[in-house]
């Protein structure tokens, strides 16, 4: 016994031996190896933009250097790239830009926003060319910037419209014993609505509509201008599914040159002057936004605009790059609003929403800075519902025309487990001190008055979200119900109805700020910086994250996204406030 555990007492000792090793390697090559690589752009160079990787807008950092040590380098925000791009312009190195088969989780006004400096690159008289094996809606209308356009002979384009397809519950819980008590106030509030009907109410299928009819107008607007074909004839195209195959994407003009890759490449070649036979310089996005922010030109100013970004879901504690924390966002407008040297602060807003009482204590602090120095909102793919509520107040809103707003509206969802523990023989009681003393059980029927008091609070959030949008919008109480109601709206919309303040995107929210503090020149710094500890980074390291690999492996991508879901509805507490449905355009 005494040899066995020596033996264990050894392999115990090695595996120890061999994480400090490990570690202290991946620390040490951290701290003297990772910022020493000198990107090196090479005269005649393309710009390879792959955003397989970009996600958000900000890529995010931390307080603790332990943590930016150990966090991912390389991860880039999209407004980071969207600066690279435009700082390309004046780069006598930099000659085009490649989009190659890109594949990107962007959604629709981020893909507008980088839309719209590649246009202004090309207008600098360098090129945009892309390529790819297959085109989606949404890669396709970013790549419609590009001239020329190519696609593979045996690839396929995908241009028919948007649709929208909504599962009900209804049934399912009487069947299943297991049912969602819902208290909203909204007739637009559809999230809740696959728990109280089997098909879509009229109110819900309008604004549905109106949603997809309005994204798609935006889409086919820019659509058209780049490659000069009338907005009828695009929806004629798609009606007809008349640019299903390259031949055909070609014949509508949606497309310009049907030709394996290697032909794209030779093109490039040709546009930089280089031998058929010899490689050209490309460059990919990632490293050159991280060069730029290396090597940028520093304004000699001390005027700064704060960007605070918010993005993700509304929830409390301290939040991250996926979520809006109530610590970091109400931290950074305080830090913003306390430093001299910080005159206007931009709120970068994409957010379907949340929580009502962090997105009320988020919109206080909006509040207070907004009596100190301007507040001006920019939206991005979303700011639904707690993501608008924490906009309303702002001096000024901008959103992009296929931006998702509004969705004014509170709901409050209760799972109950009554029918189910009663068929299956389970019974509950509970003894009370008093009549309300006991929390809300799963397992009892819920009762009218709790359903009342419930209620009752949902209104009177109601009630407060309208009273803001009204005092922040300047207008009535009257005006901004006739408006609300849960339903949602694009930019295009919002404008019209007071919503918004003026369409455009993050740079023109910033140029707004400086003009409303009366500055001219200024720099930008951007928050908030997250609170993490190791614990929290470690949670995110590849062996961690084996699990959810696993898990996606074995059931699918799509199934995999439906157990997400599931267990976000799990996770909400307190009223909410959110979109009324998660769109995915493809």
């Amino acid at each position: 016994m005494k040899f066995l555990g020596n033996v264990l007492a050894t392999i115990i000792g090695l595996f120890i031996f061999f994480m400090l090793f490990f570690f202290g390697v991946v620390i040490i090559a951290a701290v003297f190896g990772g910022d020493t690589e000198t990107i090196t752009v090479k005269n005649n160079s393309v710009i390879e933009l792959n955003l397989e990787h970009i996600k958000h807008d900000y890529a995010g950092k931390y307080e603790d250097p332990w943590i930016t040590i150990f966090s991912d380098k390389k991860s880039v925000g999209l407004s980071d790239v969207i600066k690279a791009i435009e700082e390309a312009k004046t780069d006598d190195n930099i000659k085009g830009i490649s989009i190659l088969n890109n594949q990107s989780t962007l959604g629709m006004a981020q893909s507008k926003a980088l839309r719209d400096e590649l246009e202004s690159f090309k207008k600098s008289g360098k090129f945009v060319m892309a390529y790819a094996n297959s085109y989606s809606q949404k890669e396709y209308y970013l790549n419609s910037v590009a001239n020329p356009i190519y696609i593979n002979p045996v690839g396929d384009m995908d241009f028919k419209g948007l649709s929208a397809e909504l599962m009900f519950f209804k049934d399912f819980q009487e069947k299943t014993g297991v049912k969602m008590e819902v208290i909203r106030h909204g007739k637009y509030k559809s999230a809740v609505e696959p728990f109280l009907e089997n098909e879509m109410s009229d109110a819900n299928r309008e604004q549905v509509t109106a949603l997809l009819n309005s994204v798609w107008n935006s889409i086919t607007v820019d659509i058209s201008k780049s490659r000069n074909i009338p907005v009828d004839k695009l929806n004629e195209i798609a009606n007809g599914l008349l640019a299903r195959t390259p031949e055909m994407a070609k014949q509508q003009k949606l497309v310009d040159i049907i030709a394996y890759e290697d032909v794209y490449h030779d093109a490039i070649r040709k546009a930089l002057k280089v031998e058929k036979d010899e490689d050209y310089n490309k460059v990919n996005i990632f490293d050159y936004t991280k060069k730029m922010t290396t090597t940028s030109t520093i304004v000699d100013s001390k005027n700064q605009i704060a960007i605070i970004y918010a993005q993700g879901e509304i929830q409390s504690g301290e939040g991250d790059v996926n979520t809006i924390g109530e610590g970091s966002m109400r931290r950074s407008l305080q830090e913003a609003r306390k430093n001299k040297d910080v005159k206007a602060i931009v709120l970068r807003i994409d957010s379907p929403g949340g929580s009502a009482l962090t997105s009320d204590l988020i919109w206080r602090e909006v509040e207070l800075t907004k009596k100190v120095k301007p507040v001006v909102v920019s939206m991005g793919n979303y700011a639904a519902s707690g993501g608008y509520y924490i906009a309303c107040n702002a001096n000024t809103i901008f959103a992009e025309n296929n931006t998702i707003t509004g969705s004014i509206g509170v709901f409050g969802i209760l799972p109950n487990f009554t029918q189910l523990t009663t068929k299956l023989g389970i019974h509950t009681q509970q003894v009370k001190t008093h009549e309300n003393s006991a929390d809300y059980s799963p397992f009892v029927p819920l009762d009218d008055k709790f359903k009342a008091v419930t209620l009752e609070g949902v209104e009177h959030i109601y009630k407060t979200f309208v009273t803001h949008v009204a005092e922040g919008r300047n207008m009535t109480f009257a005006q901004v119900d006739s408006i609300a109601q849960g339903r949602v709206w694009t930019g295009s919309e919002a404008i019209k109805l007071g919503l918004v303040d003026k369409i455009g995107g993050l740079k023109d929210a910033i140029k707004e700020a400086a003009a409303i503090a009366k500055i001219k020149t200024y720099k930008t710094q951007n928050y908030p910086e997250y609170k993490k500890n190791l614990d929290d980074l470690f949670a995110g390291f590849p062996f961690s994250e084996s699990k959810a690999s696993f898990i996606k492996e074995e059931i699918g991508e799509e199934n995999y996204r439906i157990l997400q879901e599931i267990k976000k509805v799990k996770s909400q507490k307190g009223i909410q406030m959110a979109m009324p449905f998660e769109i995915n355009i493809q």
